[in-house]
């Protein structure tokens, strides 16, 4: 993912959800720099993060700690 398409996508944020973006990086497998500024973007921009949010994010946190997510392009 470029910067180009995460200044497109947060500009649609209506229809992305934290939940979204951390099932796409589960999915691939990996998280990017790139994916790690689009969640926190979408985390800061809304000033706050709900209890599913906050465990989606958990899920990131699992998954890298047990080694079935890899961070690339850090």
């Amino acid at each position: 993912m470029n910067h180009n398409s995460i200044n497109k996508t947060l500009k649609n944020k209506s229809d992305l959800t934290v939940e979204a973006i951390v099932n796409r990086i589960i999915v691939s497998g990996e998280m990017s720099r790139q994916d790690h500024v689009l969640l926190t973007s979408l985390v800061f921009t809304n000033g706050e993060i709900d209890e599913t949010g906050r465990r989606q994010i958990n899920r990131i946190f699992d998954y890298i700690q047990t080694g079935r997510l890899r961070l690339v392009n850090w």
